[in-house]
């Protein structure tokens, strides 16, 4: 799953997500990220991340995580970052390779975005249980390395940390 969008380096970004600039670039896992749930094995995962815009008022995404031990392919993310002009609102429209689709909606603050899922939506033949929830924190922390931290609810599950990682710039 690629999605298809070629950054332009002579574009300039635009002013509705400049609040975001800090995000830009490319970001690799310091060390293996931790996963866990109730319903499965907790695992271990590296991730690359990019961020970038092609001067429109959105951030483009995509979001690569592999298995730590094999390097194998596992999870794939690409969407979209939209702030509502004139406000901290903002919001992430997100497809991911499992068939879930989904739209998380929440807060800037400072170089701090807090997540919370207002729309999720699954293929017909979805692998159960099926999530309900996702909330997702990123913060830049004062040392540079982007953390994320990713909650989830399932059918079965209340809302517990699902992933936790933290990215060093690798662009």
């Amino acid at each position: 799953m690629a999605c298809p969008f070629e950054p332009n380096a002579s574009a300039e970004l635009n002013p509705a997500v400049r609040s975001l600039e800090w995000l830009l670039g490319s970001w690799e896992s310091d060390e293996p990220g931790e996963g866990t749930f109730s319903s499965i094995k907790p695992f271990r995962y590296t991730e690359k991340l990019h961020f970038s815009h092609v001067g429109q008022p959105v951030i483009n995404f995509m979001f690569n995580a592999f298995n730590a031990e094999s390097n194998k392919p596992l999870h794939r993310e690409c969407g979209f970052i939209r702030m509502q002009p004139g406000t901290n609102k903002v919001a992430f429209i997100i497809a991911q390779n499992s068939g879930l689709v989904e739209i998380e909606e929440g807060e800037l603050t400072g170089q701090q975005l807090n997540l919370q899922s207002k729309s999720v939506a699954r293929i017909s033949f979805a692998k159960e249980p099926h999530v309900l929830q996702i909330c997702r924190v990123f913060k830049l922390q004062s040392d540079g390395r982007l953390e994320q931290t990713v909650s989830m609810a399932t059918d079965n599950q209340p809302l517990a940390q699902h992933l936790h990682i933290t990215y060093r710039r690798s662009s």
